[in-house]
Formats: C-alpha cells, structure tokens, sequence
C-alpha cells in the first residue's frame, strides 16, 4: 500500500483511466468543484474534499450494477484516505450499507445529485452558462418532475438538510462553487 497520500493528479489520472464518458467526467469535476468550496467555507481540508468529489463516481462507467464496491476496493489499494473511501461509500448507502456520518461524508451526498439539476437547468437556457443561472430558474426545475427526471428530488432536499442549508440557499451556492469551473464543465455559454 502506497505512503504517499494522492494528489489531485493521481485521481485525474484515475478519473481518466477508468471513464471514458466526457459527461460522466464533467459531473465529478463539478461535484470536486463543490466539495471544495463547501471545505473552504468551513475551514476544512480543500485537498481531501476535492478529492472525494472528483473520484466518487470514477466506477460508475464500469460497475454500475455495483458502484461504488470496486471502486472503494481500488481507492484502498491506491492508498486514498480512509474519510475519502467512507464517504464514496456513504454516497450510495443503500447499495454499502454506510450512512453518511462526517461532514465529510454529509457533503459529498449534498454535493452529488443537485450539480446533475444545476448543468440541466444550465443547459436549457439560451445562454448554456452557469454565468447567467439563478437559484429562481433552478427551484422552478426543481418543481418541475419531468424535468431531468432522473434527479431524486428527496436526496436533494436530504442532501441540503444533512448540511443545515436552506435548499435555495444550496442550490445559490453550488452555482457559484460550479461558476469557477465552468470552462471545464462545458457551460461557459456560447460565444
């Protein structure tokens, strides 16, 4: 087992290694994106949030019948931190069995879905950019359930609550976390 704690490189390289789908990759670039701000906010570890938000799907392509399992099995072998592997774990408890516990834990499940309804209501609008996204537009998405339909609407109400944040007040931040990022997520808008 490796002594060097990995950098954000060696999970980009894991990212890149293991998935092939450019939208799969854009949705951990956003959930790191949040991850981090949300760190930064309380004074956490920058570097292990991030981290946790860019490899929490990187099985998914491969194993998505049985993600996260092998992918937690990987990041133990390639010596990810132990708080990193729970909270992979603690994102898709009812497959792990593992709740989320830590802050840690209750950010990444914060951070997972609502970056998927955020790029959809981006997406829709004649702009395609993050830049000109409100909180408003995001909430009447919400609402709206045949809208990207695939987004549990419960786990983002959850999500915002295991943070103690107001779900507009959440949906606000993670535009803003995902406006620094933009350019990588594709939704900078159309020239």
């Amino acid at each position: 087992m490796p002594t060097d704690i990995p950098t954000r490189a060696d999970a980009l390289s894991l990212v890149h290694e293991h998935v092939e789908s450019e939208s799969l990759r854009r949705h951990m670039y956003a959930v790191e994106a949040c991850c981090r701000a949300y760190a930064r906010e309380w004074g956490e570890d920058e570097e292990l949030y991030g981290l946790t938000g860019l490899v929490h799907d990187f099985d998914y392509e491969r194993h998505p019948d049985e993600h996260p399992l092998p992918g937690v099995e990987i990041l133990r072998e390639r010596g990810y931190p132990d708080p990193l592997v729970h909270a992979v774990q603690a994102h898709n408890a009812p497959r792990t069995g593992v709740e989320p516990e830590t802050l840690l834990d209750r950010t990444l499940f914060a951070c997972d879905e609502i970056t998927g309804l955020v790029t959809a209501a981006a997406l829709v609008r004649p702009s395609k950019s993050l830049h000109d996204l409100k909180a408003k537009s995001v909430m009447k998405k919400f609402k709206d359930r045949s809208f990207a339909a695939g987004v549990d609407r419960e786990e983002l109400v959850r999500g915002a609550e295991m943070i103690d944040r107001d779900l507009r007040e959440h949906i606000d931040f993670v535009i803003g976390a995902m406006r620094e990022v933009a350019s990588e997520l594709g939704l900078e808008g159309e020239s």
